[in-house]
């Protein structure tokens, strides 16, 4: 049995909450980056015998669209899959749901779901620090329960909560611009998922393509890249009812 851990992590909560799993579960053997505008998705191939884990935040109660577009090129070939999606503390809402219709469209079998919490990666003082050491005690809680299910050769689906139709996407315009500390040096455009940041130019962002994932201000060398201080008050004023109290991982077997 090999697994694969396939994740869509801009700013690294969602790869450190799939690593936690995937190394509880007896580590990755091969890893598929999402993110990768470069990469060609319609080439990564499975087995009946292999596992996958894949892994994305919840932008707004659904999942990232890059994302679903290109894990559903794959040719998932009857391999088992468990989902994992990444929220800020917030809710994860259709995530799950939607995830698990894109990773069937691309030939995977379900047989577990999680939901775990990270740092928020727009307002990072929601959840800051997780996934926590209490974090990673339940990970590996979760994971024992799923490696007795695929040691038990149990394929049957879980439930997952969730709509569909699933609810409507909405943009954050939360479009991240250099300050005066930037030097173009390009590595924001190189790492960018969607190819939003000209790279000739890497002052420029296409508002229409910036999905807001982050990735620019956390790859950013010089720290030059900021959300509007205040957009940033306005989502802070949003957030806090909902995001203050602790909330935790849930598993679906």
């Amino acid at each position: 049995m090999k697994f694969c851990e396939i994740t869509f992590s801009p700013t690294g909560g969602t790869q450190k909450a799939a690593d936690l799993l995937t190394n509880a579960l007896g580590g990755a053997s091969t890893a598929v980056d999402l993110t990768d505008s470069n990469a060609d998705f319609s080439a990564v191939v499975f087995a009946p015998e292999d596992v996958a884990v894949i892994a994305v935040p919840s932008y707004g109660g659904r999942v990232p669209g890059p994302a679903v577009q290109r894990l559903r090129t794959m040719k998932g070939g009857g391999a088992m899959a468990v989902l994992v999606c990444v929220y800020g503390n917030r809710a994860y809402e259709d995530t799950l749901v939607e995830l698990e219709d894109a990773a069937k469209q691309a030939g995977f079998r379900v047989v577990a779901a999680v939901a775990a919490i990270a740092e928020h990666s727009i307002a990072r003082q929601y959840a800051a620090g997780r996934p926590d050491a209490e974090d990673q005690k339940q990970l590996q809680g979760f994971a024992e329960k799923i490696r007795e299910k695929l040691a038990a050769g149990d394929c049957t689906e879980p439930s997952i909560p969730g709509n569909r139709p699933y609810k409507k996407a909405g943009g954050s315009n939360m479009v991240p611009k250099p300050t005066k500390d930037c030097n173009s040096c390009g590595v924001c455009a190189q790492k960018c998922p969607v190819q939003a940041i000209d790279r000739q130019d890497p002052k420029c962002t296409d508002k229409n393509r910036c999905i807001s994932c982050m990735r620019c201000v956390s790859v950013c060398p010089q720290s030059a890249r900021k959300v509007s201080s205040v957009l940033l008050a306005a989502v802070d004023v949003a957030l806090k009812k909902v995001c203050s109290d602790r909330k935790e991982g849930e598993l679906y077997l």
